[in-house]
């Protein structure tokens, strides 16, 4: 069942763990991120209980090229005919169809990378996003690099709502950027955070439950001690 993180902000759990968003708008909806090879059959079924259908996606908005947010593109894609969007700095990575060497900072991450159930099926994007776009009426694009070269975060103006990618984890009600080991570029990340907005009224990450009301205060903390302005 999807849960509503502000009017028009969706979040579907695609997996253990593993969230994707639907962004209502004017022309169509907007998919946050998509999950391992089995989202498309977690997203259809929750667009089926939003009364909703796969071909009311008109774009398709990737974070970073992980497989566990892109593993299941090429399927949705197939199925709804939305266009791929993705920064411009992981745009070859989606293409290449994995994480390429160089694209973690320790062994054991990049190690993984090579097995095949970490590799997808290269998507060349329809278009590349940059920081400030604004994807949709009221959805901005905030460039957040660290985790990877052009991994983004995502503004709901209307709702003040964040999607934060892999920008941020919350475990057991403490914030953390997760670990360095998984990033590209760790000491990039506090400087990505220092690029997000502090004021919201909700928080959706790429792993676990969101935050909403009053426990956004724990985001906001988090961002004022740890990001870089």
């Amino acid at each position: 069942m999807p849960n509503q993180l502000a009017p028009g902000v969706h979040r579907i759990a695609t997996g253990r763990g593993t969230n994707a968003f639907l962004v209502d708008g004017e022309d169509g909806m907007t998919l946050v991120d998509v999950g391992w090879s089995s989202a498309p059959t977690a997203i259809d079924t929750a667009l089926t209980e939003l009364r909703r259908s796969l071909r009311d996606i008109r774009r398709i908005v990737i974070t970073h090229a992980h497989p566990d947010h892109v593993r299941g593109l090429a399927r949705i894609r197939e199925l709804t005919g939305a266009a791929v969007l993705i920064h411009g700095a992981d745009a070859d990575w989606l293409r290449l169809g994995r994480v390429p060497a160089g694209g973690r900072s320790s062994r054991l991450p990049a190690a993984m990378d090579r097995l095949p159930v970490t590799s997808w099926t290269p998507v060349d994007p329809d278009a590349v996003l940059g920081d400030g776009d604004e994807v949709t009426a009221g959805l901005r694009v905030i460039h957040t690099p660290g985790h990877s070269a052009g991994h983004i975060a995502l503004l709901h103006e209307p709702s003040r709502t964040v999607l934060v990618g892999d920008a941020l984890f919350l475990r057991f009600g403490r914030m953390s950027m997760g670990p360095a080991g998984g990033s590209q570029d760790p000491a990039a990340r506090p400087h990505g955070l220092g690029r997000l907005p502090v004021d919201v009224a909700a928080v959706g990450f790429s792993h676990n439950d969101p935050l909403l009301g009053g426990r956004t205060e724990v985001y906001q903390e988090y961002i004022e001690t740890v990001g870089v302005r």
